[in-house]
């Protein structure tokens, strides 16, 4: 299903959940545009776990379809949106688009902030960066308390990015609990907030990514896998099993309806 969401433009439906399809110029573009003005919007970065949980979840669902971008981020996620007539899909990480977004924040003096993980983390992540990148402008860094944020909390947090003059915010807590956070911060923090999971961890350093083929095959959650089993296992395989069941579903239910 083709359709149009009211912050961006064209999406396809991936088990319930709209997926915007774009290329990564028009993206970059567009939150960056966004951001220069500072304008309250959230984006989702969508893999195999946030549509499953999705499809069961339906006011998750809502927070992703609700979302400035929610973009493709898995390679599974990406071949269903091929399959469905976007040939060209790219596909959208979250550590890929943090990156380049770091970058173009360097070329247009955007400040920056970052919300989540550990301190550690935090330090390690803006380490590297200030190294990579001398210039960007850190606004401001903040590893809040685990479990569910307070009023009081939120209300903290929220003045204290939008006292930092921050145009973008990297906001890393895990899924689901950073879209629905970035959600309800939108109209409330004056930025472009964006989910991004994992990407602290891999751009800090302290845990590997997959080799590029293997994020490029679809195995990047495999890698993760053996990585960290105890962490990860029942993540990924009871939710890959829900992804492909789920769309063995669908295709079977689309067969009904022509027939």
């Amino acid at each position: 299903m083709n359709a149009t969401r009211g912050g961006h433009k064209a999406g396809q439906k991936v088990l319930g959940s709209f997926i915007s399809t774009s290329d990564w110029k028009s993206i970059l573009s567009d939150i960056c545009s966004w951001a220069s003005t500072r304008e309250s919007r959230y984006i989702c970065t969508c893999n195999v776990h946030s549509v499953v949980t999705a499809r069961m979840d339906a006011a998750f669902k809502d927070v992703i379809n609700s979302a400035d971008m929610a973009l493709p981020d898995g390679m599974p996620v990406v071949w269903l949106m091929r399959r469905d007539g976007f040939k060209g899909q790219q596909r959208i990480s979250g550590p890929d688009l943090m990156w380049r977004l770091c970058e173009q924040a360097l070329e247009r003096g955007l400040p920056i902030f970052f919300l989540g993980n550990t301190e550690k983390v935090l330090g390690l992540l803006t380490q590297r960066l200030s190294t990579k990148f001398p210039e960007l402008k850190i606004a401001g860094i903040y590893s809040p308390p685990f479990g569910t944020f307070s009023a009081q909390e939120n209300e903290k947090i929220a003045a204290m990015i939008n006292g930092s003059g921050a145009n973008i915010v990297f906001v890393s807590l895990g899924c689901p609990k950073q879209e629905f956070w970035i959600a309800e911060q939108r109209g409330r923090i004056n930025a472009v907030m964006i989910g991004v999971g994992a990407a602290f961890d891999f751009i800090a350093g302290t845990v590997k990514r997959a080799p590029l083929w293997m994020q490029r095959s679809g195995l990047e959650w495999f890698y993760r896998l053996i990585s960290e089993p105890r962490r990860l296992w029942k993540r990924y395989l009871v939710t890959n099993t829900l992804f492909i069941f789920y769309v063995l579903k669908d295709i079977l239910s689309l067969r009904r309806v022509s027939d």
